[in-house]
């Protein structure tokens, strides 16, 4: 059940919590990602990328069961499949630092047929990754205090944003493991 509407100060105050621990997150990935040398070059855990792909696709698959509800004027049910895209991008997410953790960044190889396809999709799936969460945030703060007009207004952009980064996140598992063969 939603709590009741909260005074706009409060609103405001939880949307900067949200922004500013969007940009740690982002920070965070980039040094892992970039900076920080992998913990173990074994094949111990070579299951990870793949365990992120089906996450992602998960994900994907309850977003858009979501919709369905939503469409359909199913609330309770619309609510029940977005916590379970809330919990398959968070496991996602867990996976994922796992992964770049123990192997660090793994790169599309430099002569391999798509490179042209892969290196714009995966930008493109990096920066709108990097602008859904805050929306995915958001957009589950409005809701879950009942600010529902608002909740529409951001679940607009927040949708496609986030639909566009779990698809684009299992084709970009399927081109590296394609171009690596």
């Amino acid at each position: 059940m939603p709590t009741a509407v909260q005074p706009q100060s409060s609103t405001r105050g939880a949307i900067a919590a949200i922004l500013v621990i969007s940009a740690g997150a982002t920070v965070f990935l980039f040094w892992l990602i970039y900076v920080h040398p992998a913990a173990a070059s074994s094949s111990q855990y070579a299951f990870l990328p793949a365990l992120n792909a089906i996450l992602n696709g998960l994900s994907a698959t309850a977003l858009l069961i979501g919709y369905t509800f939503i469409r359909g004027r199913r609330i309770q049910a619309h609510r029940a499949a977005m916590l379970t895209a809330f919990a398959f991008s968070t496991l996602f997410l867990i996976s994922y630092i796992a992964h770049h953790a123990l192997h660090g960044d793994v790169r599309y190889p430099l002569h391999a047929a798509l490179r042209l396809v892969y290196l714009p999709l995966l930008a493109s799936h990096i920066v709108l990754a990097i602008v859904a969460l805050p929306l995915v945030l958001v957009t589950f703060f409005f809701s879950l205090t009942g600010r529902i007009p608002q909740h529409r207004k951001v679940a607009r952009w927040t949708f496609p944003l986030w639909l566009y980064v779990s698809v684009t996140g299992v084709i970009t598992y399927a081109m590296l493991r394609l171009a690596q063969g």
